[in-house]
């Protein structure tokens, strides 16, 4: 269930504490209406613990991802460095050759 899906509910709605005591079968309604509206609180519990499940499921798993990238990442940079001097040392022995090579 989505966010914001749900009706908010008064501090009326919830407590009956203000209100003078209602007759027998207004009561009986009043504690239907709590009952539902305890029911109702607690299908949103559950789906907004069943949605931070999933979510902290997914952090772990993009946590996992990250680490695995940052991996790769250093992997490259040792690469790139070492290319980087092969190719130097390369260059600096085809200069060698053509210098010295008689004009």
């Amino acid at each position: 269930m989505c966010y914001g899906q749900h009706q908010a509910f008064s501090r009326d709605s919830l407590s009956s504490s203000t209100r003078q005591q209602p007759p027998a079968t207004e009561n009986n309604n009043n504690n239907i209406n709590a009952e539902d509206v305890v029911d109702n609180l607690r299908d949103r519990l559950a789906d907004t613990e069943a949605r931070l499940a999933r979510a902290r499921a997914r952090e772990a798993e993009l946590s996992q991802r990250l680490e695995e990238m940052k991996r790769f990442v250093s992997v490259m940079e040792i690469l790139e460095t070492y290319l980087k001097r092969r190719f130097r040392e390369q260059q600096d022995h085809v200069d060698r050759l053509f210098k010295s090579l008689p004009a």
